[in-house]
């Protein structure tokens, strides 16, 4: 397959204001996502970082295989290396990155840095279809952006590891921003249930190595065994599901302003379950995102 055809991607079918189905959605996977960094701080507990990723991988396709529409169409072979390329760029790579770098980084932190997709997003977007984003979208990109960098620079003066972590999040997030593109053009030709199950499926494959060294390395504990369960079949399964959904309904870009929302869940559990700390300058900068996210749910323009 040549690189074109890869690296492909499309509007939406709703270009104009978010639907009450869109913001179901956008809503809904903006607080799983965001409960899943809790969830994987917990796992962390007792648990290597590649037992986390694998174990996650794991339930999350376990659980899109036992939908009935994963079965129902047939993905043709023109499409299957887009679809095993979203595997590793959407989910083994990330999801790999993000249990490595939370061991540096809180999992507040790690929420809020999330937020840098939609910028990476619309980038990719705009170089793909040769077209800017909309007006609004361009003054949430810029208000976002600005928010972003104020959420960064606390977390700077943490040292070298921390820094480390910090870049591989933004490593993910550029994942994140290409994939969001090429999948949207995937969703609208098979639909969200069959792509995901197969994304995740060949993820699964790539991450099965480390996920058992990270067995080797792992200790038991429940609470990390249910965290990475709910973060298998919620954050995994049925969040990429919804996602898929939601970049198919309203397009890459305005998808993406959903990791706006994440940072405030993230920030949240993070203080109230795991007695994090938030500088005060964060704490202005989720406020800046969240103003991001809804410049980009209106009509594109």
């Amino acid at each position: 397959m040549t690189a074109n055809r890869l690296l492909t991607t499309t509007h939406g079918t709703n270009r104009s204001a978010f639907s009450a189905t869109d913001w179901t959605l956008f809503l809904s996977v903006s607080v799983i996502w965001g409960a899943s960094f809790l969830f994987m701080a917990i796992g962390l507990d007792a648990f290597h970082p590649g037992l986390v990723t694998w174990m996650r991988v794991g339930f999350g396709t376990l659980f899109l295989w036992a939908l009935p529409g994963s079965r129902k169409i047939s993905i043709p072979a023109v499409d299957r290396p887009r679809v095993r390329f979203l595997g590793l760029i959407w989910i083994a790579v990330p999801l790999t990155i993000f249990p490595i770098a939370q061991q540096w980084v809180a999992s507040s932190v790690a929420g809020m840095l999330n937020g840098t997709v939609p910028i990476f997003t619309a980038i990719i977007a705009s170089v793909l279809l040769r077209h800017l984003p909309g007006r609004l979208q361009m003054a949430g990109l810029a208000i976002g952006f600005t928010g972003m960098i104020a959420i960064a620079i606390p977390s700077s003066s943490g040292g070298t590891t921390v820094a480390l972590g910090v870049l591989l999040i933004l490593v993910a997030t550029v994942c994140y921003g290409f994939a969001t593109n090429i999948v949207a053009p995937l969703q609208h030709s098979y639909g969200s249930i069959p792509v995901m199950a197969r994304v995740q499926w060949f993820a699964l494959l790539l991450v099965t190595p480390y996920g058992l060294y990270g067995l080797t390395q792992s200790e038991f504990a429940w609470p990390s065994l249910v965290a990475t369960l709910a973060v298998g079949v919620l954050g995994t399964g049925l969040a990429f599901l919804m996602m898929g959904t939601l970049v198919g309904r309203v397009g890459p870009t305005r998808s993406a302003f959903v990791t706006y929302l994440i940072p405030v869940i993230a920030l949240v559990l993070g203080v109230v379950f795991r007695d994090e700390v938030v500088a005060s300058l964060a704490l202005a900068g989720v406020g800046l995102v969240i103003a991001g996210a809804f410049l980009a749910s209106r009509r594109e323009t």
